[in-house]
This record gives structure tokens, C-alpha cells and sequence, in this order.
């Protein structure tokens, strides 16, 4: 479901992860909860000419965005190379896991930052990262690292950058650019939504995974890594999704130290993708998306709900970590063909 590793002064590209950033968005919308089923075609079809997934889809036109004007594109050569396809890509989501959705709302505890009542609301959830801006980072500076800190073959992983070196900070540079690339994307995917589809963003809740924090624990700063596992500082919000067809989840954190001010990033998986395609078939799938009253656009048996853990069973797990907002039920997904 993740992992969470603190050391000082350095980071750890594979405590990073390949995914930069990745992260989960949900728009809390005005529109009334009854417009997903009375105007499905008009929901399904913004998803259809909205949103675009993989390596090759991007969007014909693009507006232009704060983050291209920053001059860190210009201050490191890998970056300054990857500035081109940041644009490309920009408001696109990757293949696998990631996914936009249109779903029901439900708040069910009251919070003064999420400032709504109790109730049902049309919310957009998306799922994805940093495109191939953090995949390249994360690639050269994987190699880098393995160069700079040679290690033995099983603990190659490993490999670390130190902050004090002109390459360490090179690369948290580079991360946190990419993190806040992921962010734009996010911001571009809802923006253009909302237009297709009208309405009025309420509120909106964000958090990201596979990234390294500077943080303050035990009295000492340290470099809190977080792959596939999300902040939960006290009263941090943040979504946790279970798949394309079980309810995810609107928390608030409770800033646990024994976690390192950590939860889960969602459901996790329980079976890989290579077995999920020996175990299920596309007409599993579309049994329980019929059963659950899901409308599927793209997706595969290699996401198919049965492949993740019981997201239930996960949020009983980790109650010591965060408190229950709402939840988020999926209604119309779109994913990678």
C-alpha cells in the first residue's frame, strides 16, 4: 500500500519513484447529483474529447501556464531538454492505474476546509502524475545516483544523493518541479471539464504520493520519502481512491508519529497485473461494472476492481492515522485503452 523512509540530508530516487508527484485531485462540484444519470451522453462525451491518456494522446491546444515561465527550466540541462513535451503532455494523464472520473460525493463529517454540509455533490476525481517530465527525471538521476553511491547489486535501490552536493540539489529541484508540473496537469484536466460540462467547483481536495519532504520529527529535520503512501500531518486533507468501482475516501489526517505523519495512497493492489491477466477475463470485468453501475471507457482486466484489496478492510487498518470525511463513488471512468 507504500512506503515510507526518513534520512538525513539525502534523497533517494527509488523512495521517490518513477512517477514524480503522482497525485489524486477531486472538484467538489454545485451541479446536482442527479445530472450524471439524466445527462450521461454530455458527461461520458467530455470525458470522450476532454481528457487523453498514455504516451501518444495530447490535447490539440494548450493554454498557457505560470510553470513554463519559471526559470529552473532553464537552470538544469535536463530539464531545459524535457521543457518541449511538459507542454506537450500538458493536462494529459498516464497509462496503468490512472484514471478521471465523474462520481457521487458524499460528505459525512463536517470540516471547516472542506466548508460544505452534509450531503451528496458531483465531484471530478483524477488520478496521475508527472508525465514523462518525471519519468526522464527520475531516469537520469537514478543513473546518476547508482554512479555516485555504488552500492552492492541487492541494495543498488538505494543509492542516495546528498543535499550538500551540487547533484542533490540538482534533483530536488528537478522533483519539485515536476510535483508542481503534476499539479498543472491536474489543474488543467478540471478546468477544461468544468468548461464541457458547466457548473461550479465548491471546493477542491488534494494530496500527492511519490515524492520527499522536508520535514521535523523526533526534533530533527529529515527527508521523509513517500512512495505509494500520502502525507497525513494533523488536519491535512486528502482522497484515497479503491478502484474503478469501490468508493474511495475524503480524510483528514491525524499527524501519527509512529507513521511519520503517513497513510496509504488507496486500496492497493492485490494481485499484479501479470496475474491479474491469467485471472481475470474482460467479461469479469464487465459483470461487476454492470453489478456496481459503472460506465467504463478504456481500462483493462489488469485494473479490474477484483485486483485491488478491500478498501474497507484498508481504512479500518489505518484509523489510527486518519479521520473519515466523505467518500467518493465512481460513476463514469475513463482510463488508458
Amino acid at each position: 500500500i507504500g512506503g515510507v523512509l526518513a534520512v538525513e540530508n539525502a534523497v533517494i530516487h527509488y523512495g521517490v519513484g518513477m512517477d514524480i508527484g503522482c497525485r489524486m485531485s477531486l472538484s467538489i462540484m454545485d451541479t446536482p447529483i442527479s445530472y450524471l444519470d439524466g445527462a450521461k451522453d454530455k458527461y461520458k462525451k467530455a470525458l470522450a474529447d476532454h481528457t487523453k491518456f498514455g504516451m501518444y494522446e495530447t490535447h490539440k491546444s494548450h493554454v498557457e501556464h505560470e510553470i513554463f515561465d519559471r526559470d529552473t527550466f532553464d537552470l538544469i540541462p535536463i530539464l531545459r531538454r524535457l521543457k518541449g513535451k511538459a507542454i506537450k503532455q500538458m493536462g494529459s494523464s498516464g497509462g496503468g492505474n490512472h484514471f478521471v472520473e465523474f462520481g457521487e460525493v458524499e460528505i459525512t463529517e463536517e470540516d471547516e476546509q472542506i466548508n460544505l454540509p452534509k450531503g451528496k455533490y458531483l465531484g471530478i476525481l483524477s488520478h496521475s502524475g508527472s508525465r514523462g517530465l518525471g519519468a526522464e527525471i527520475a531516469q537520469y538521476y537514478s543513473r546518476v545516483a547508482t554512479e555516485q553511491c555504488p552500492l552492492p547489486k541487492e541494495a543498488q535501490n538505494f543509492a542516495w544523493l546528498d543535499l550538500n552536493t551540487h547533484l542533490g540539489l540538482e534533483y530536488w529541484t528537478a522533483m519539485n518541479l515536476a510535483g508542481d508540473y503534476a499539479s498543472a496537469c491536474h489543474d488543467d484536466i478540471h478546468r477544461r471539464l468544468v468548461k464541457a460540462v458547466g457548473g461550479r467547483v465548491k471546493t477542491r481536495i488534494e494530496n500527492h504520493h511519490n515524492f520527499a519532504w522536508k520535514e521535523i520529527h523526533n526534533g530533527k529535520e529529515v527527508i521523509v520519502h513517500r512512495k505509494g503512501a500520502t502525507p497525513a500531518n494533523e488536519n491535512e486533507l486528502g482522497m484515497m481512491p479503491g478502484s474503478m468501482t469501490a468508493k474511495g475516501f475524503i480524510v483528514r489526517g491525524k499527524g501519527n508519529p509512529d507513521s511519520l505523519n503517513s497513510a496509504s495512497h488507496g486500496a492497493g493492489r492485490a494481485f499484479s497485473r501479470g496475474e491479474c491477466r491469467s485471472r481475470f477475463t474482460q467479461n469479469d470485468l464487465k459483470n461487476e461494472l454492470k453489478l456496481k453501475n459503472v460506465t467504463l471507457m478504456g481500462g483493462n482486466a489488469e485494473e479490474a476492481p477484483m485486483a485491488y484489496k478491500n478498501i474497507n478492510e484498508v481504512m479500518n487498518a489505518q484509523s489510527e492515522l486518519v479521520d473519515i470525511l466523505g467518500t467518493f463513488q465512481p460513476r463514469i471512468v475513463r482510463m488508458d485503452r
